[in-house]
């Protein structure tokens, strides 16, 4: 191919997608605003710690590995990636902690000695996210669900004959409630609907797939910490001939008849004959193809955001023997805390905290008998109702429960604090009001509403990243990119025969 596409980002999306074009003939140019590439998966440095920004947690690894041999490459000459043996530490405010072991039947038995609850109750709900996953997987995550050829393939009638096993109809709680009697193992699965910024008590129970992924497939962290993978990623593309150009911002797509045409970058106008935008999806529509007055415009405007996060970056010259490398801190009325965010747009005011400590696995993250803490709470987005003094006051609590959790009040070794706000998600990515994951998904049809990897108003005119399908998270983004370069190869080998 002698064609020449334009990626618009230079988040794990972006990377993934430019990667593959140019592997497939491109010439490809990628344009990031920011100062580095990674988008949300980037990195902050302080007085000697080091912290990954956004995601710490990497599953589904197959499809980091399928990026690479797509593009003629070994993942493994350009990452090591490292299974957890444990996942997961989860405090409850009754004093149970219980650990969420990557080996099933050790985490059976860890869930009837702290719970009493049978192991074969946790044996038959992993079966039932299995079978979500295999209804799920060929059509809805690893491919575009709009593709009719892929519907009249025998993967696509398979998938069809599958789908009364998604559970759609039920939410997350409602299903998770059927198959437990302890309320703390429903707590601890009802967490994973905000992996993408979901609720539990209004997200379908379709959701139900993540448990699998993580238990069955496994959890994984690279060596040198998750920055590594949009770093390889990077390093894939350059060895491609991806030119990248950071501190270029994108300030339009220029449409000529209805076709993605060109960019202006930094004043300059650009032309080419593929775009990808890897930009939040709604910033799209509304700041670089200026036309609100567009039916997919209006649609999106429309939507609901996903929530966002408040995350501390946290310099402690502290060890914590008993946290592990993922911690969850639960709160003590879930549904209540998720009415605060969902209903009343509020910080909680008792919230579920994450903690994610990377030096433990990764000693240079931090100084010799230190810890790097990263600390998130989930919040709503912020169409300007949050105000300093909310972020305050949620300080202060968090700062509490970890505190307590500790055994020690920790604000005397803080050493080093950064702070990011759904505001400044916004400004760093510029996804709408900081939200984290593009729409939300406490609709049955959530899914389905997601913009097409394929632009339906724009030829020309692609769409990758975590606010397009299939999704946020680490592998769904990069599956994404995947996809998108897929729809621009098709596409290109269609116009020349």
């Amino acid at each position: 191919m002698s064609e020449r596409a334009a990626v618009i980002g230079g988040g794990l999306g972006g990377l993934s997608a430019a990667a593959l074009l140019a592997s497939k003939g491109f010439d490809v140019t990628l344009f990031e605003k920011n100062s580095y590439t990674g988008g949300k998966a980037a990195v902050i440095q302080g007085s000697g710690y080091t912290f990954d920004a956004g995601p710490s947690l990497l599953t589904m690894p197959f499809i980091l590995h399928n990026l690479f041999s797509s593009c003629g490459r070994r993942s493994e000459e350009y990452i090591t990636l490292r299974k957890l043996e444990v996942i997961c530490r989860y405090f409850y405010p009754d004093g149970t902690c219980i650990d969420a072991f990557a080996d099933r039947e050790r985490f059976k038995r860890e869930v009837q000695n702290k719970t009493g609850e049978p192991g074969e109750h946790l044996e038959n709900y992993l079966t039932y996210c299995e079978r979500i996953y295999n209804a799920t997987a060929d059509v809805f995550i690893l491919n575009d669900f709009r593709s009719l050829k892929l519907f009249l393939s025998g993967t696509g009638l398979k998938s069809l004959l599958r789908l009364p096993h998604i559970d759609p109809l039920r939410t997350v709680h409602r299903a998770n409630a059927s198959f437990f009697n302890d309320k703390r193992l429903v707590q601890l699965f009802d967490r994973y609907a905000t992996y993408n910024g979901s609720s539990p008590y209004l997200a379908p129970a379709t959701l139900n797939v993540i448990p699998h992924v993580e238990y069955t497939m496994g959890a994984y962290i690279p060596d040198g910490g998750i920055r590594r993978i949009p770093a390889v990623i990077e390093a894939l593309a350059e060895d491609l001939g991806v030119k990248i150009q950071t501190g270029a911002e994108v300030e339009e797509i220029i449409v000529r008849q209805n076709k993605a045409a060109g960019l202006r970058v930094n004043g300059s106008e650009i032309f080419f004959d593929r775009i990808i935008s890897n930009a939040d999806v709604n910033y799209t529509y509304e700041n670089l193809l200026k036309n609100p007055a567009k039916k997919e415009a209006k649609r999106y405007r429309t939507m609901e955001p996903s929530g966002s996060g408040l995350v501390f970056y946290w310099g402690v010259e502290k060890e914590f023997p008993g946290l592990e490398i993922h911690n969850i801190l639960f709160s003590g009325d879930y549904e209540e805390e998720f009415r605060q965010l969902f209903a009343l747009k509020k910080i909680p005011s008792d919230p579920t905290v994450y903690v994610y400590i990377s030096s433990k696995y990764n000693v240079s993250d931090a100084p010799a008998g230190g810890s790097n803490l990263f600390v998130m709470i989930n919040t709503p987005f912020d169409d300007g109702r949050i105000k300093a003094g909310d972020i305050e006051l949620a300080r202060n609590t968090i700062l509490s429960k970890v505190s307590a959790m500790a055994g020690e009040d920790i604000r005397p070794f803080i050493r080093f604090e950064e702070v990011l706000t759904p505001r400044a998600i916004e400004e760093r990515t510029n996804s709408k009001w900081g939200s984290i994951y593009g729409v939300s998904s406490n609709s049955r049809n959530a899914a389905f509403l997601r913009q097409a990897n394929r632009s339906s108003g724009y030829r020309n005119l692609y769409f990758c990243g975590g606010s397009a399908h299939p999704g946020g998270g680490i592998p769904l983004v990069i599956q994404s990119g995947i996809i998108a370069a897929q729809k621009v190869i098709e596409d290109a080998e269609k116009e020349v025969i």
